[in-house]
């Protein structure tokens, strides 16, 4: 069968990528084609266009390139009239993501919505045109079921795909040597892997560096980047930045720093004690107040319910306070080991490995039906 694919950020790229292998086993004649990343197009098929060219986070940004986002939009639609696939797969990216939905159901194309918008944060009526447009739901957090469910909506629940990552990651016993890195314990910074976030939290990541001097603090390099790109970053310190090795750095690190997304979910089953941060456009974020209905941004903190890790965000976001939070989690033992255990609990909730084959088999078999 013939599957075209939709992912618009680098966390969409790799559950994709997960996904098609799923896909390739389920389904020996499986044709590809997709706007992804790297990963996915490791995995064959033809890329259309590159995700990179496509991520805009906050409603300043989708404003101001309101004219790319549209021509990209006519591009998906010409290129599914084209491949003429059996199925579209639509992964989170709800903004573009459902404008295509929409498209796909007037065109009599099959959707299948993997990895489900945060529907759930706010104007929970969106739920409504996912029912219309959407003809299957999988779902990765387990609080989706029940909240689908309000809105009578019967919805399929994988598992995280997160925990597939996970368990194919190759670790890196000799990680520091491979990497040049010094004897001093590490902190691990994920700024993000979009330019914006780079431009607002990564200078309070780095400035935090000088509060504690006995630690080597790491960059966890995005796929979207260069070395170079992190450079004007730096502000002249000696802050390396690692690639195509996020996973091992984290798990090689007492603590870290992570710009609020799936990376927070994924450090806090790596077991990693961490501070989430997030510092957007001001007036983007004042709107997202309004709107947003939700007590946490963080993953790890929407599963559990409850403040399991700090976040901080907009002013709160600085050098001092993530500074202030780091000391708490490197030094007070009883502070650090109640993040560990909520970890423990955690990765409880998120259930077992194998969601990407899990939906992958679901999908194959509704659409033999």
């Amino acid at each position: 069968m013939k599957y075209y694919l939709i992912a618009g950020e680098a966390s969409g790229d790799l559950h994709g990528s997960n996904l098609m292998k799923g896909l390739k086993s389920e389904d020996a004649q499986a044709e590809f084609r997709f706007f992804g990343g790297d990963l996915m197009n490791a995995e064959g098929g033809v890329m259309a266009k590159h995700y990179s060219e496509m991520a805009f986070m906050g409603f300043v940004e989708v404003v101001a390139n309101l004219n790319t986002i549209f021509k990209n939009i006519k591009k998906a639609k010409l290129d599914i009239l084209a491949f003429k696939p059996d199925v579209i797969i639509l992964i989170d990216f709800p903004g573009f993501n459902m404008k295509i939905a929409q498209f796909a159901k007037q065109e009599n194309i099959p959707v299948f919505y993997y990895i489900s918008p945060k529907v759930w944060a706010w104007n929970q009526r969106r739920v409504l045109k996912i029912k219309k447009y959407v003809d299957r739901m999988f779902c990765i957090l387990p609080f989706e079921v029940d909240f689908y469910k309000r809105w009578g909506m019967e919805v399929d629940y994988v598992g995280n795909p997160i925990l597939d990552a996970i368990v194919e990651n190759e670790t890196d016993v000799q990680f520091k040597i491979n990497h040049d890195l010094d004897v001093r314990p590490l902190i691990a910074l994920l700024p993000g892997s979009r330019k914006q976030e780079l431009d607002r939290v990564l200078p309070e990541m780095v400035k935090t560096a000088d509060r504690l001097p006995d630690y080597q603090f790491v960059i966890a390099g995005a796929p979207t980047f260069t070395a170079d790109d992190y450079l004007p970053y730096l502000n002249g310190q000696k802050i390396p930045v690692v690639f195509n090795s996020t996973y091992n750095l984290v798990l090689n690190s007492k603590a870290a720093v992570v710009t609020s997304g799936t990376a927070t979910l994924e450090t806090a089953l790596l077991k990693t004690p961490q501070v989430v941060v997030y510092k957007g456009n001001p007036v983007s974020i004042a709107i997202a107040r309004l709107l947003v209905n939700i007590k946490y941004i963080s993953l790890v903190n929407l599963v559990m319910n409850e403040a399991v890790v700090k976040e901080l965000i907009q002013e709160d976001c600085n050098s001092k306070t993530i500074g202030q939070e780091l000391d708490m989690i490197l030094h007070d033992q009883l502070y650090r080991t109640g993040i560990l255990i909520n970890y423990d609990e955690l990765a409880i909730k998120m259930g077992s490995p194998g969601a990407s084959q899990r939906a992958a088999k679901l999908m194959v078999g509704y659409l033999r039906d």
